[in-house]
């Protein structure tokens, strides 16, 4: 029974830091970094570097920037593409670093499961930010915000607090977001095409200088 504990709890951490890393890296490094400063968990030996007062003071002051970049519609998504070659390949690092001293094997099927999670989390929460961004107001962008950062935090405390529950309701998560990505990416798409209308990017005008398909027909004589 302790063995399988310790199983559940360490796929609930090398899951957790990746799911929160897709979301909101600088919110997952500062859980992390606090609990094991504070003695609150004892985190894998290649994952106690995240507790460093460097890496802390990096993680908070990038916290920082990124808590009022997020909030500014269009900046935010400017924000998510940037990070989409930060988020993913650190989810892969931190989730790799949780296994511990399992083994090189386990460490590269950690990471490899870890990025991806974290690049489906990444490419959920980035999807809905630009539908998000179509309301004329910013109310809707700030809850939004504000929610996915305190999801990140309670996320990442039940991962180390309560990993059974945490494995639960990422299984359900990851439903959801196979479930949500594709009308999200129908949504982005639309919002783009009429971009392209209002700015001129496209045109849905037809190129009358191209043959149609009926002059290449033989004519009768």
């Amino acid at each position: 029974m302790d063995e399988l504990n310790q199983i559940s709890q360490t796929l609930a951490l090398s899951m957790g830091a990746a799911w929160g890393s897709g979301i909101n890296l600088y919110a997952t490094l500062l859980m992390l970094g606090y609990l094991a400063h504070t003695g609150n968990i004892d985190l894998p030996p290649d994952l106690m570097i995240v507790a460093d007062p460097l890496v802390m003071a990096a993680a908070g002051l990038m916290y920082a920037v990124e808590f009022f970049a997020d909030k500014i519609p269009g900046v935010d998504t400017g924000w998510d593409t940037l990070h989409t070659f930060v988020r993913i390949p650190a989810g892969a690092m931190l989730a790799a670093g949780a296994i511990g001293d399992i083994g090189p094997a386990a460490e590269i099927a950690a990471a490899i499961v870890g990025g991806s999670l974290a690049g489906v989390t990444h490419a959920t929460k980035a999807g809905s930010r630009v539908l998000i961004n179509t309301s004329p107001e910013p109310f809707s962008n700030w809850t939004a915000s504000i929610m996915e950062d305190v999801a990140v935090f309670v996320g990442v405390w039940a991962s180390i607090q309560h990993p059974a529950f945490f494995v639960i309701a990422l299984v359900a998560f990851v439903f959801l977001m196979i479930w949500a990505l594709p009308k999200l990416w129908r949504g982005i798409k639309r919002v783009f095409k009429f971009l392209g209308r209002l700015f001129g990017w496209s045109s849905n005008e037809e190129d009358y200088s191209k043959p149609l398909a009926s002059d290449k027909l033989p004519r009768p004589d």
